[in-house]
């Protein structure tokens, strides 16, 4: 009898500590697998893999085009680039980092330094000389900086950043000039 009611008693727990599972359906979320890509590839980078980190970033970028976490993606790619010795390819990629999401000073240091590979510093300068928009003012006191000429990408730096106090990367460009004057001036 105990054994009957123990079996019985048994067999219903089983029966519903068995619940129906559904089986498992992956969803594609474009955006969380395009980060999960990007992770994917940061690990590559670290492992000196530098392929696999490119193609990683690659499929980032297309599962999550013109957003501004793209911007990051493009960053990375152009960063893998610059580090195995393709400037021109990175300079496409920081380029496009910026008109994404332009409030990233990293993201102007880089292309600055990529300028500096490709030797277009020069160029660059009298291309943004007289411009009146404040985020080709920072690439100017960029250029102007890693050109030599400190003092006078300094003035230009400050100039932005009394002229557009209220922007989010005006705080970058602050503690960059602090950088700067205390190891250069």
């Amino acid at each position: 009898m105990i054994k009957k009611i123990f079996s019985i008693l048994l067999l219903l727990t089983l029966f519903l500590c068995s619940a129906y599972k559904k089986p498992y359906r992956y969803t594609i979320d474009a955006e969380k697998d395009a980060f999960l890509h990007n992770n994917i590839g940061l690990n590559y980078l670290k492992d000196r893999i530098y392929y696999a980190a490119i193609q990683e970033f690659k499929i980032a970028i297309q599962l999550s085009p013109n957003t501004q976490a793209t911007a990051i993606f493009k960053n990375n790619l152009g960063e893998t680039y610059t580090f195995i010795g393709y400037p021109d390819m990175a300079r496409i990629c920081f380029e496009d980092a910026i008109k994404l999401y332009g409030l990233n000073f990293k993201y102007y240091l880089n292309l600055i330094q990529c300028y500096a590979q490709l030797g277009i510093i020069g160029t660059k300068i009298k291309e943004y000389t007289n411009t009146q928009n404040p985020y080709e003012k920072i690439q100017l006191g960029l250029l102007y900086i890693q050109n030599g000429e400190v003092r006078r990408g300094v003035i230009i730096l400050d100039e932005f950043c009394m002229e557009e106090p209220d922007l989010l990367i005006t705080p970058a460009v602050r503690q960059y000039l602090k950088e700067i004057t205390e190891t250069k001036l």
